[in-house]
């Protein structure tokens, strides 16, 4: 039996060691801030010092994520290029699939080959298509040294769990429309639309209604449950999330329909799935040994209503969207993050999400590196799904929710104590990967509240509390000079996350004119107002919460509006 630790235990010993755990982000954010202004009294030369490293490393961390961003933004883009149906249809018989793949690099070499009757530009073409294909061989032949593990694609069934806590028809139905519209065969998806019973009756009778009605026999079947908090829970995605899928457990039983064939989609109810997601997701899945043993994470964009929503919100979501670009460059730090997938086997042994936490999206990842100790991983699947931007009646209101929104995101620390109590007992999981999870958690959301502070505020205090010896020092003289040069230096970071942008915005609306590209680049010189006030002051306020014990008490529901 599978046990993973309570974070809301009432074992005393227990709880002592979650408070201790809970308080140390918390104390390590505020000895930042707070000791660059004791020191910028007491020894404003060594926080100089202090800041001019830090302004470096930050270039460092720039031009790094930059770089890989890029890489990952390549890897998107060959990805949509893939034909991931056919894959599925052919990879059970790889033998027979490298002929395929051999005779199409042949026929290619043969046009190549006639090249008087080729433009340069269709020459290129033909070299990197047949460059592709012969390492798209390479795989092939890898796979069919496994091929007696390559499951049938027609046996698996997708589950599409859409929790929903009031929000409207107009905001499910497009998420649903894509599944209907991917290129994978609707008889092989069951709707699994999970809602609360603390929605209006009447309201939530009517949307569900409409969805069943609008989408009668398209799949193979439109579940819907209904969620009661019951007693230690709270209000949150991830207790209705767990009672849906404990009626899917009943559901698939009646039918007979093997776990380990099923893969759950646990997907924000406005998700947009690239028409190519189900069809990479099942490849991805046969074709890997240890498929139980890994989540499936696509690339998140906040595209539904990039064009509607103001600058602010636009460059907090597209940074969000770099930044899961950037992860799926790198696997082994990834984590699960909003809509993504899992087996429902691996799902049922780690006994689903816990159901008195806020944040729901990567605490299924923690779960199964528990449960297999140390053994489980994310494997990124190069394709977009599109979620809604935050959008409120007003602007003010857009911001405001767009900072609650972000807090609730970064309250993600929440799981780091509930991690450790997991792992650390754990024998079978090395030293160096437990201090690794504790590094880069603890990392992550330390400079989340602290690097912009530091960048555009608090990196002025020495100048301003160093006292008449600091300010008539050479140190003191340069130190605005050597600041402005290092951030124009990691400004190249920022130029390439605007060309990026517009390469990953979707089309703009016939609603709005031209000038509207011209908002899209301006919106850039926000960002050093948006970094410290939308970005590490969620993180600052999400942190202080848990560090004095003053825990959110429901999951608050970002509005959704079209």
């Amino acid at each position: 039996m599978f046990n993973f630790p309570n974070p809301k235990t009432k074992d005393p010993k227990e709880r002592r060691i979650q408070r201790i755990l809970e308080v140390i982000p918390g104390i390590l954010t505020w000895t930042t801030l707070i000791g660059m202004f004791v020191f910028s009294f007491l020894l404003p030369v060594y926080v100089a010092i202090f800041i001019i490293i830090f302004d470096i490393y930050w270039i460092y961390r720039t031009i790094f994520i930059a770089y890989y961003s890029v890489a990952g933004y390549k890897k998107l883009k060959e990805g949509k290029e893939i034909d991931w149906w056919e894959r599925c249809q052919n990879i059970m018989h790889p033998e027979n699939y490298m002929e395929i793949i051999n005779d199409r690099i042949l026929n290619m070499q043969k046009s190549l080959g006639e090249s008087d009757k080729l433009a340069r530009q269709e020459k290129n073409i033909f070299k990197k298509e047949i460059e592709k294909y012969q390492k798209y061989l390479e795989e092939v032949e890898e796979i069919s040294k496994i091929k007696e593990q390559i499951l049938d694609w027609r046996e698996i069934v997708h589950v599409v769990l859409l929790p929903t806590a009031g929000e409207p028809a107009e905001v499910i139905e497009p998420a649903i429309q894509a599944i209907a519209d991917s290129n994978f065969p609707n008889h092989q998806f069951i709707i699994l639309l999970a809602t609360e019973e603390r929605e209006p009756e009447k309201q939530r009778l009517e949307k569900v209604n409409y969805l069943k009605n609008k989408f009668q026999g398209v799949f193979r079947d439109f579940l819907v449950t209904t969620h009661i908090v019951a007693g230690g829970e709270m209000k949150c995605k991830a207790s209705n999330a767990t009672f849906a899928a404990r009626e899917l457990m009943k559901y698939l039983d009646l039918h007979g329909v093997n776990y380990e064939k099923v893969l759950l989609s646990n997907f924000d109810c406005d998700t947009v799935a690239h028409p190519q997601y189900f069809a990479a997701l099942t490849y991805n899945f046969i074709t890997e040994p240890k498929r139980l043993q890994f989540a499936y994470q696509p690339l998140p964009m906040y595209h539904n209503n990039l064009w509607d929503t103001n600058a602010f919100v636009r460059v907090i979501v597209t940074g969000s969207s770099f930044w899961h670009i950037f992860q799926s460059t790198r696997p082994e730090g990834m984590v699960t993050f909003a809509s993504h997938s899992e087996s429902f086997d691996t799902l049922v042994k780690v006994g689903f999400w816990p159901v008195n936490i806020i944040n729901e999206d990567s605490i299924i990842y923690w779960k199964g590196f528990s449960y297999f100790h140390g053994d489980y991983r994310v494997k990124p699947i190069h394709l977009p799904v599109s979620l809604d931007a935050v959008l409120a009646e007003t602007y003010w209101k857009t911001i405001k929710n767009q900072y609650k929104q972000k807090r609730r995101w970064a309250y993600g620390i929440e799981h780091f104590p509930t991690v450790m109590r997991a792992i650390a007992p754990d024998k079978k999981i090395p030293f160096w990967k437990k201090f690794s999870v504790a590094f880069e958690m603890l990392e992550g959301h330390h400079s989340w509240a602290t690097a912009s502070m530091i960048l555009a505020i608090l990196g002025w205090l020495p100048l301003i509390f160093g006292g008449d010896d600091f300010n008539q020092s050479v140190l003191a003289h340069n130190l605005p000079f050597i600041t402005r040069y290092l951030m124009t230096l990691a400004m190249m970071g920022l130029v390439i996350s605007m060309s990026l942008s517009f390469l990953l915005m979707p089309p703009r609306p016939k609603k709005y004119s031209k000038w509207r590209n011209i908002y899209m680049i301006l919106q850039w010189a926000l960002v050093p107002i948006i970094s410290p006030f939308l970005g590490s002051m969620p993180a600052i306020d999400s942190q202080t919460r848990i560090m004095l014990g003053k825990y959110f008490g429901e999951f608050w529901v970002t509005p959704k509006k079209k």
